[in-house]
């Protein structure tokens, strides 16, 4: 804990109230998840005409439109107005504070519990995926909406029906309990989930992307996803690639 410990002593010396409130969690994803998302969107506004950005797109010769992004936003906003702040109110009404231990994770433990949550939420939503694309009506009903575009863009990574946003909510916030994570490592999984989600979604390879920086094809990242969307009965799983190997559906 001598690593993390000072960063935790300075939230809990300043933050204290704030951190152990119940809609502390969400307020943390839901910030995370508009931030990036806005940073990505002025990437796709200014790389038709800013070939340094372009080069890095999937798809350098089908820029990102204004109704694309207007589309995508409006349904967004829509989830995050009919499910998420309830669910956030909710929370705050009915949920104790949360408790806030003194010790800070020590670095090891706090590397294998979002690496631990990583791979469980990756296998979770891998069947979800999977079955929401075998099962027509699952398909039709809910999964149907996201697959509206076939060339991927940050935006989309949210343009879901409230089904699979709840699903994914769920996980993201049970996996760390599953595995007794510390609260700073469940917070961290909630913000790196968050940016590996839209990472996969954005449409572009940066010499920096989770593809790139993890060895060996173990990470899909952004080329597969968007080959997702492109070709739907193929790569299933979110971030790694071993289920859909192992499933034989995994394409580049």
């Amino acid at each position: 804990s001598l690593v993390l410990q000072p960063l935790w002593n300075y939230l809990l010396q300043n933050h204290h109230d704030f951190l152990r409130s119940p809609p502390f969690p969400a307020i943390l994803s839901v910030s995370t998840y508009f931030i990036l998302v806005g940073v990505y969107t002025i990437l796709d506004l200014l790389a038709p005409t800013w070939p340094c950005i372009n080069r890095y797109r999937l798809h350098p010769d089908r820029p990102v439109t204004w109704p694309n992004i207007w589309t995508t936003l409006t349904v967004t906003i829509y989830n995050h107005v009919l499910y998420i702040f309830p669910a956030t109110v909710a929370q705050w009404l009915w949920r104790p504070p949360t408790l806030l231990p003194r010790e800070a994770p020590t670095f090891p433990s706090f590397v294998l519990g979002i690496l631990g949550c990583l791979v469980l939420f990756d296998f979770q939503y891998y069947l979800w995926h999977l079955l929401h694309h075998q099962i027509p009506w699952l398909y039709r009903t809910f999964h149907a909406i996201h697959h509206q575009y076939n060339q991927t863009f940050s935006l989309v990574t949210q343009y879901l029906s409230g089904w699979e946003l709840f699903s994914v909510g769920f996980w993201t916030t049970v996996d760390p309990i599953l595995l007794q994570c510390h609260c700073l490592t469940a917070w961290s999984f909630m913000v790196f989930n968050v940016y590996i989600s839209v990472e996969q979604h954005c449409g572009y390879v940066f010499p920096w992307s989770m593809n790139n920086l993890v060895p060996f094809g173990l990470w899909g990242g952004a080329p597969k996803h968007d080959a997702h969307h492109q070709r739907p009965g193929t790569n299933f799983a979110p971030y790694f690639s071993h289920w859909d190997r192992l499933g034989g559906t995994h394409v580049v």
